[in-house]
């Protein structure tokens, strides 16, 4: 109907512009149709009426140092006892089991069983464990792993577990980059990592030395050195214990006793 209705109205309107003046006739839109004009436009410059106020100097105040930076220098820490060996792709489901994961870290007995717990789901063909039966603390202070150490989830109990079992380090020809940066924050291993394939150098039980000033591990039971990549900033930070509490000892944030 609508095609219909065009249909007609369109009709009655050409009839119409044929029995009387046209509607497209160039006399009808000059008597009707009016163009506005135009003033032309004024500006004036802003800096004319634009009165800036007076400077003034901006002064920050930063908390108090309560630790100076040489404080958490380490360039002259070491490592030394026996080392736990593993190979690729160590995930953090081997390091801690999700099962284990309503642990609460900040309360300190469940920190401590929480760290019974590391390297648990290792496979059977790993037949020395990393921490004894009836244990809470592991004997092998630094694990040795191969590539793509700490893949899997995002979990920080991997590091907190490690640390808590009594790992001082780690050290990996790579990481799996959440678990790097979660070392980092927790402040509780240190991630090194090697120029080498140590992990297929070195065996459980092996006694070794960490230098990261030299940034170097000595295997005494073989006689060998390896050299490990520097940890660079990332240093001081897991030596203050994680980023908070870098943060609060270099002063950018207030300490919890303010």
């Amino acid at each position: 109907m609508a095609a219909s209705l065009t249909r007609i109205s369109y009709s009655s309107a050409f009839t119409f512009s044929a029995s009387k003046t046209s509607v497209f006739s160039p006399s009808l839109f000059t008597s009707s149709i009016k163009v506005p004009t135009f003033s032309s436009l004024t500006v004036k410059p802003l800096c004319s009426t634009f009165a800036p106020h007076a400077a003034h100097a901006i002064s920050f105040t930063t908390h108090a140092t309560s630790t100076p930076a040489s404080v958490l220098d380490t360039s002259t820490k070491t490592f030394h006892g026996l080392c736990y060996v593993v190979g690729d792709n160590i995930d953090t489901d081997q390091i801690i089991p999700a099962e284990y994961l309503t642990l609460v870290p900040s309360n300190p007995a469940e920190y401590e069983k929480l760290g019974s717990y590391a390297l648990i789901g290792l496979p059977s063909s790993y037949a020395t464990r990393f921490i004894e039966p009836n244990e809470t603390k592991t004997k092998y202070s630094i694990v040795i792993g191969g590539a793509n150490f700490g893949c899997g989830s995002s979990r920080e109990h991997a590091p907190v577990a490690l640390g808590a079992a009594g790992a001082k380090a780690v050290v990996a020809e790579s990481y799996a980059r959440i678990f790097f940066r979660n070392s980092v924050a927790t402040g509780e291993v240190y991630p090194l990592e090697s120029e080498a394939r140590i992990c297929e150098e070195c065996k459980t039980g092996d006694v070794v030395t960490i230098e990261l000033g030299e940034s170097r591990l000595i295997n005494h039971s073989t006689g060998k050195e390896y050299k490990l990549k520097s940890i660079g900033d990332a240093g001081p930070v897991i030596e203050a214990g994680g980023i908070f509490a870098y943060a609060r000892k270099t002063g950018m944030i207030p300490s919890q006793s303010n």
